[in-house]
């Protein structure tokens, strides 16, 4: 009787999941082993493009990767695992429709990665939007160019001062990439519009600490900042956000105004699905890892990336992996890798990489950089932000996608068209009917 084939269950379809199953493939379709990538959405979102792709640089499409067609010879199931009996060596999944069932495996990797960290704000659920997501990128991208075309329209000088107040809440690279990228956008569709200028727009970042962009150092944050505030945004440091409801923004210095976007980017934190998979977690939610990757304590278990506590074997001082894309992409080919020489009878092999450094868009030909110690700023910044990105975005096709956009727009204006109105495609029906 022939052996089985081994089958390995992927949790999440983020970028351990996705990359890690990416390099079993080969494996896969060869018949060696069998390979499950389960995941609530059909596409794995590369963050790092995310500004790029509201401010209009880069087509949204091409910053999605389609799991079923990147991942040929692996099977994708479309829902979510609920829970996962390891004893058994089971997992529970809900589908996108219909009754859950269970599935069996011989190992799992658990890569659910993180979700928005949010604090209990009043109004923060009901006026805030969050920028995780393509859907998000393209909402904002549309509530921007929206309230451009409110305030033009609308003489009302207090509305019109709401809707031209973007309010930004967190000073990491999500938001001040968002924050820089959205402003420069919005600066260049002034032009055309007859009664808007500039500086007729009020950009605030919030942020808790005293400085942003961490990753960067002390001294290229500072700079960001100066930069920005070059540009006429209001940079508030050491100030939180207390209320925003009904878009009445209230911040702890005191400050209160009345603004009709607000984008919560404070940080994230694990998925709080990990609680459910019995597998040993530490304080802050992650599973618990060994340098090699899998679950510490667990057999025939594997965890990497935002989910997960790493031990980094290039710190002295017993610190744990960041929780970034360098890190999980990286941790995925590694754990692909230990999977197939589990399987073929082999020991698991350490993950092991020195921080290479951090870079930062701060909108069209503008940047921050620290590669190895090396600080840059502008031009040649933005130039590595793209250059190193693009290196990462997954499958030829994407990379050609991406480098086709940026050419394109080296020949045509920015695009500056708000398409709002897609995400409620049957208002005007309803009009129509009455309703």
């Amino acid at each position: 009787m022939a052996a089985q084939v081994p089958h390995i269950l992927v949790v999440g379809g983020g970028y351990v999941g996705m990359y890690t199953a990416y390099g079993l493939r080969k494996a896969a379709r060869r018949g060696r082993i069998r390979v499950t990538v389960v995941d609530p959405r059909s596409v794995m979102t590369y963050q790092p493009f995310l500004p790029e792709a509201a401010a209009g640089s880069v087509e949204p499409r091409h910053v999605v990767v389609p799991l079923r067609k990147t991942l040929k010879g692996c099977r994708v199931v479309t829902g979510r695992v609920t829970g996962i009996d390891h004893a058994n060596k089971v997992a529970k999944v809900m589908p996108e429709e219909g009754p859950d069932y269970e599935l069996a495996y011989d190992q799992v990797v658990v890569a659910l990665g993180s979700i928005a960290r949010t604090l209990p704000i009043p109004g923060l659920a009901e006026e805030a939007t969050g920028f995780k997501n393509v859907e998000e990128a393209i909402a904002l991208r549309n509530k921007v160019l929206d309230r451009l075309d409110v305030a033009s329209s609308q003489p009302d000088p207090v509305l019109r001062k709401s809707a031209l107040t973007f309010v930004f809440v967190g000073g990491g690279y999500a938001g001040v990439e968002a924050f820089a990228e959205l402003e420069d956008m919005a600066r260049y569709a002034t032009r055309y519009y007859d009664n808007i200028q500039p500086e007729d727009m009020r950009w605030v970042l919030v942020e808790a600490t005293n400085r942003i962009l961490p990753e960067v150092g002390p001294e290229l944050g500072q700079y960001t900042v100066e930069q920005l505030r070059k540009r006429d945004m209001d940079i508030k440091l050491e100030t939180r956000l207390e209320s925003c409801e009904k878009g009445r923004v209230v911040l702890s210095d005191g400050e209160e105004f009345d603004a009709d976007t607000i984008v919560w980017t404070a940080g994230v934190k694990a998925n709080p699905a990990l609680a459910s998979t019995g597998f040993p977690l530490d304080e802050k939610g992650r599973v618990k890892c060994l340098p090699n990757l899998r679950i510490e304590g667990v057999d025939d278990a594997w965890s990497a990336g935002d989910n997960a506590a790493v031990p980094d074997l290039t710190s002295e001082t017993g610190a744990y992996c960041a929780p970034n894309a360098q890190h999980a992409v990286r941790q995925a080919h590694r754990l692909a890798a230990s999977i197939l020489r589990v399987v073929d009878g082999e020991a698991p092999q350490d993950y092991k990489h020195k921080y290479v450094g951090s870079v930062a868009s701060l909108g069209l030909h503008k940047g921050v950089a620290q590669l190895y110690g090396v600080k840059v700023k502008g031009w040649p910044a933005w130039f590595l932000h793209r250059t190193y990105h693009v290196s990462r975005v997954p499958t030829f096709n994407r990379k050609a996608r991406v480098i086709l956009d940026w050419t394109l727009a080296l020949f045509f204006r920015r695009e500056v068209t708000s398409l709002g109105s897609l995400q409620t495609p049957n208002d005007e029906f309803r009009r129509a009917t009455g309703s």
